[in-house]
């Protein structure tokens, strides 16, 4: 028990950081050195440029409205 109740309200609020922490789904995205979408060497990012990364979405969403039966 705490003394006071600003010190239950800060441990209570630390520990539903680390669970939320511990929970969190990993990236998707992984840094490669490569743009995700045409393969292309690139310093830093996923993408080379803006319409790679819009072509990548436009494929990522296609695959998701797929039927899997």
């Amino acid at each position: 028990m705490h003394a006071d109740i600003l010190d239950e309200a800060a441990e209570r609020e630390q520990q539903m950081i680390e669970i939320a922490l511990a929970n969190r789904k990993p990236p998707q995205m992984v840094y490669t050195g490569e743009c995700h979408y045409c393969e292309s060497p690139i310093d830093s990012g996923h993408f080379c440029d803006a319409d790679c990364r819009k072509d990548h979405e436009a494929m990522v969403w296609a695959a998701s409205q797929r039927r899997v039966v």
